[in-house]
């Protein structure tokens, strides 16, 4: 099985680049994984195929012909948000009005993630190698884009000094757990408020 970030396949085992994919493959590829990561978002890596199905606009046939199992297709949502978080960073510093802005908005996308990735862990208990692959894969990816942001937001002013990127997402990380099962919890405020109080006092 395979997952792209849109330039082409990665091997689930060896995270090495397979054949390039066509490029109507690949985005009809992202389109699945986009409605995926929604469902899981809103219905837990539990949800029904059917729901990814209908979200995505296709028959359910469709999503077991790019995704066999459901391991499958939770590892590549997985992969798919990390490199959306990760483009985003940039994105959003071009984008908003302020490097603080940019990173509360980058916050926000993060703990989407954060809701999706909780539900690995339980389809990947067997596979303690590859959680662990892909847990490295998403420290590497995002910890720089984080530190990145909140760079531009120390050299705005904007926030504090002393805060590091890992120390960061550890802590909204610890906020998010339990709120993929928990319907009556919801992480979002007080993750708001964690990233207010990096504000610079005045």
């Amino acid at each position: 099985m395979s997952d792209s970030d849109g330039s082409g396949s990665v091997s689930k085992e060896t995270g090495r680049p397979g054949r390039p994919k066509r490029t109507d493959a690949r985005r009809n590829e992202k389109t699945l994984l986009d409605a995926a990561a929604t469902v899981f978002v809103t219905s837990g890596v539990d949800a029904p195929v059917r729901d990814i199905a209908a979200e995505a606009g296709v028959g359910v046939g469709t999503i077991y012909r790019h995704f066999p199992t459901r391991a499958d297709l939770i590892v590549a949502v997985y992969r798919h948000q990390v490199e959306a978080c990760a483009g985003a960073g940039p994105a959003l510093l071009e984008s908003s009005a302020t490097p603080h802005a940019a990173l509360r908005e980058w916050i926000g996308l993060f703990v989407d993630f954060l809701v999706t990735k909780h539900g690995l862990a339980g389809v990947l208990q067997s596979d303690n190698t590859g959680f662990e692959t892909l847990h490295a894969y998403f420290l590497d990816r995002l910890v720089p884009v984080c530190s990145q942001l909140l760079d531009a937001a120390v050299a705005s002013g904007e926030i504090r000094t002393d805060v590091e990127a890992y120390a960061l997402m550890r802590g909204v990380g610890n906020l998010c757990v339990g709120a993929d099962s928990d319907p009556r919890y919801d992480a979002r405020p007080l993750v708001d408020l964690l990233v207010t109080g990096l504000r610079q006092p005045r």
